[in-house]
């Protein structure tokens, strides 16, 4: 049942809307950087790189590839082989010059070729013929499958180059002294620097996820289910403030664990034999994998199974000699493999893989199959392949920087002869940079107590809540965890005294029936919901629910959905392993932000000293969108918007949640008038804009603080000219003819810049900040690492400042957004990156769980979320 706003709208004026598009330009550096905070050495993961000629020009040209039929050829397959024999076989035609070919299209050069367009013919020894190795064309195992020359029969095809462009290396060169050039330029120039890179690493039989090169020789880490992650190097060319730099960093991809195709189902599957696996989800995990067949030495991809085992498999095999030659005669797989080869023993009973085309299926039996080395997987990892991922790919700041400096050695990225062609040169020592640590902002606790976090940390030990909600009118349900029920609600009314939370004893717990164990989660949900509703007079006010997995239960999502949707009731859910004190607190800063509590506020918040802030009403916005996983490209993407409340204040959110079309990260919802309605908007902004209104003192914000997580530098603009318009036309809708001051802030944490101590091998401090030298040469951008790296190598967040209308200096708004890493009210440790994006984070994960069971086609209409609760839609549920 979904429910719509009650809350009263702010008052309508009188004046007309007006016309709400404004094209803004993304803001440039100002002139001064921030001062504020002691001043610390620091070395990051780029390396300094020297052009002695600057007036190169690249000469794009663009390869069309075709067979001698005329047929087009991908050139992903075969294009970079056909490239290399080009120049081997045509150098002087193309007086020699080396070739940067990004492996499909398009290829570059230094300096133009000595004619605009060119015809080759090329001559690819190796090819295979269509007489290969399983099912030939009539769907038959081909008879004369021997490792034979035949098999690998000369081919050639066509090459046509063509001239597209020029693209002057110095458009990067102005770009880093500061002066404003059209972005595609100095873009499509670094793309050719890229491409380099990318192909070096071609060259070493390197696997290529974008900019980031995997070798065969490096450490794996085993995460289970026949799946491993290979470790690599990012390397990418940017222009910063102090010049053009290579950026490495170290990267992580998972592959395939190479080896026999059953032994990969029985890990995936986790089964101990080949009768248990389930073949329905073996063919959905196969598709499109690469196996080497061991009867005939070559490779091919699946696109299926069999219909039916090997050896009750048929198909039409003509006959090769005899009377009846050229007559066909129907065998199955293994009388085949068996008479030609060898006898398949284990996967006689099994399906054999199809490795053929949808009208022409080409059967081999499993044992004869093995999954080629450096595949990647695509498909989401389970929790605890992620959770084994993260614990074995973590590298401490002294051995990430070594495992970064060996590359730079080793792999010798400027002595590329096309580099070498642009005088390019790259120092092989990290670039030193000068930061800065802010000092961390004091918080309040309950009976006025003051802390000062120390290094991004502090705790609620011997301190009460600022403001603690009673609870009251609850109860404890568990979903079959082995524990005792009373005693973790006796051990949370203890710590909730010695917090300041009054909590009454429940009215009730609720333990799942053992036949329920068996049924769905949604059903599972319902039957406890229903046990529960029979021992209340009245839906109580909280549940503490008690899950049986710590992590990815498929009880959570259903729950929440039937709690905070249908029955608006708020929910705590928990699976306590480890039971303490600490662990206790957690839980309640926590449900006491769920029942409209604060935990703890900024000082500078209960003096309303923020700059800027404090006297005139500003709305804070956290803005992400969650899509589904890999592999399921149907599952709609889910848009999150938190706004902040009860102005003055900055740590306290609603946050509004819708989904839109898959793997679409614009958010379309922002603005949604409905039809043949008056001032009727069913859009996000409408929601948290009434919800500021009703929270502080019936204010209308005239500023408004945009943080958006998410987004590429590619779609800056968008977020600039698409999002902020629909949030101005939202707030005209309501009748406001002026237009709020905007101050647009892009925060990633999907980057590749590496912050490490100069003269130490610990993490950088909390609130460490750089806004020199590596950064953007004229957009507006610093690097901010507010939290204490404890495990691993710490990752800053990287803040682009897209739009500031409102005016801050670089120290207001660098000291506004590390006291925003500190507001977050369930957590006792500065956040990585600031709350509002981290609760928006929160709030789409949360409601994707929602839709986690419901099977969606692949062409059905996006199906809407269920609104919250009027008893919950104000609150922070998403903590």
């Amino acid at each position: 049942m979904e429910k719509s706003s009650s809350l009263p709208l702010p008052p309508i004026s009188k004046e007309p809307e007006q016309s709400s598009h404004r094209d803004y330009a993304i803001k440039t550096r100002p002139h001064a950087v921030g001062s504020t905070g002691n001043r610390i050495e620091l070395c990051t993961n780029h390396f300094n790189v020297s052009v002695r000629q600057p007036d190169v020009v690249f000469y794009q040209y663009t390869v069309t590839i075709t067979t001698e039929n005329g047929d087009d050829v991908d050139g992903k397959g075969i294009g970079r082989k056909l490239m290399d024999q080009l120049f081997k076989t045509y150098s002087s035609d193309l007086d020699s010059k080396r070739l940067a070919y990004d492996g499909e299209k398009t290829l570059y050069t230094v300096g133009p070729l000595p004619q605009n367009d060119f015809d080759f013919q090329v001559i690819l020894e190796g090819s295979f013929s269509k007489r290969d190795c399983g099912v030939s064309d009539d769907g038959s195992p081909s008879g004369t499958c021997k490792r034979s020359k035949r098999s690998f029969l000369p081919r050639s095809y066509k090459v046509q180059i063509h001239f597209s462009a020029k693209i002057p290396l110095k458009t990067v060169l102005v770009t880093q002294r500061g002066a404003i050039t059209p972005d595609k330029s100095a873009q499509d120039a670094l793309r050719v620097l890229d491409i380099v890179l990318r192909q070096q690493a071609a060259e070493r039989g390197c696997l290529l996820v974008r900019q980031a090169f995997f070798h065969n020789d490096r450490t794996y880490v085993d995460v289970g289910g026949g799946v491993r992650g290979i470790r690599g190097f990012h390397s990418s060319f940017r222009p910063t403030h102090g010049g053009l730099s290579l950026n490495i960093d170290v990267s992580t991809t998972m592959i395939l664990e190479p080896g026999p195709v059953i032994k990969f189902l029985l890990a995936n599957q986790s089964v101990e034999s080949p009768r248990q696996i389930d073949w329905i989800k073996a063919a959905k995990m196969l598709k499109h994998m690469r196996v080497k067949a061991s009867h005939c030495n070559m490779e091919f991809k699946i696109i299926g199974l069999s219909p039916k085992p090997c050896n009750q498999q048929l198909f039409s095999m003509k006959i090769k000699d005899g009377e009846h030659e050229g007559q066909t005669r129907e065998i199955t797989v293994y009388e085949y493999f068996k008479q030609t080869y060898t006898e398949p023993t284990i996967s006689a009973y099994l399906p054999c893989l199809d490795v053929g085309k949808p009208n022409r299926p080409n059967y081999l039996p499993l044992e004869f199959c093995n999954l080629v080395t450096l595949q990647r997987y695509t498909k989401a990892l389970s929790g605890r392949q992620r959770a084994s991922l993260a614990e074995k790919s973590r590298q401490k700041p002294l051995e990430k920087m070594k495992s970064l400096n060996d590359a730079m050695r080793t792999y010798c990225y400027d002595e590329d002869p096309f580099l070498a062609g642009c005088g390019i040169s790259i120092e092989k020592q990290m670039t030193r940079v000068e930061g800065r640590v802010l000092k961390p902002p004091t918080l309040k606790f309950g009976k006025d107590e003051d802390c000062k976090p120390c290094n991004g940390r502090w705790n609620f030990n011997s301190k009460l809540l600022l403001e603690p909600r009673a609870i009251k009118n609850w109860a404890v349900v568990n979903f079959s965890f082995p524990c005792d029920s009373s005693q973790i609600s006796r051990e949370l009314i203890s710590c909730g005294r010695k917090k300041g939370i009054e909590i009454d004893r429940p009215f009730a717990l609720v333990e799942e029936d053992p036949q329920s164990k068996k049924a769905g989660p949604v059903e599972r949900v319902e039957r406890m919901i229903a046990k529960m509703m029979k021992k209340f007079p009245d839906p109580p006010h909280f549940i503490l629910c008690i899950l049986p997995e710590r992590k990815n239960s498929d009880i959570y999502g259903p729950w929440k959905k039937i709690c905070l949707t249908r029955e608006g009731i708020n929910t705590q859910c928990i699976c306590p392993t480890k039971i303490s004190e600490q662990y206790f607190t957690n839980v309640l800063l926590k449900i006491n932000s769920k029942l409209g509590g604060i935990n703890s506020l900024l000082e500078i918040e209960i003096s309303c000293s923020i700059p800027l802030i404090n006297k005139i009403p500003t709305l804070i916005l956290g803005m992400d969108v969650s899509h589904g996983p890999p592999g399921r490209a149907n599952v709609p993407s889910v848009a999150a918007v938190v706004g902040s409340t009860c102005w003055p204040l900055i740590s306290r959110y609603r946050a509004a949640v819708r989904t839109q079309s898959p793997k679409v990260e614009m958010i379309d919802s922002l603005f949604q008038p409905i039809e043949n309605v008056e001032k009727g908007d069913n859009g996000i902004m409408n929601e948290l804009f009434v919800e500021f209104y009703k929270t502080s003192r019936s204010r209308k914000p005239k500023q408004i603080i945009i943080f958006r997580d998410g987004v590429s530098e590619s779609q800056f603009n968008q977020v600039l000219n698409i999002e902020v318009d629909q949030i101005i036309k939202a707030y005209q809708h309501l009748g406001e003819s002026d237009v709020p001051k905007f101050t647009v802030i892009v925060a990633q944490k999907n980057h590749h810049t590496k912050l490490f101590q100069a003269k130490g091998h610990e993490n950088v401090p909390a609130g460490t900040v750089v806004d020199t030298k590596i950064v953007h040469p004229t957009n507006y951008d610093f690097y901010m690492c507010a939290h204490a790296g404890i495990i691993g190598t710490s990752r800053p967040a990287h803040y682009h400042v897209l739009l500031d209308e409102i005016g801050f200096e670089p120290d207001d708004l660098q000291n506004l957004i590390h006291s925003l890493c500190y507001v977050n009210q369930r957590s006792t440790t500065a956040t990585s990156i600031v709350a509002p994006v981290r609760y928006a984070h929160l709030a789409a994960a949360q409601f994707a769980q929602f839709t986690k069971f419901e099977d969606i086609g692949e062409n059905e209409n996006i199906p809407e979320l269920p609104r919250l609760h009027e008893r919950v839609e104000s609150n922070m549920f998403f903590c």
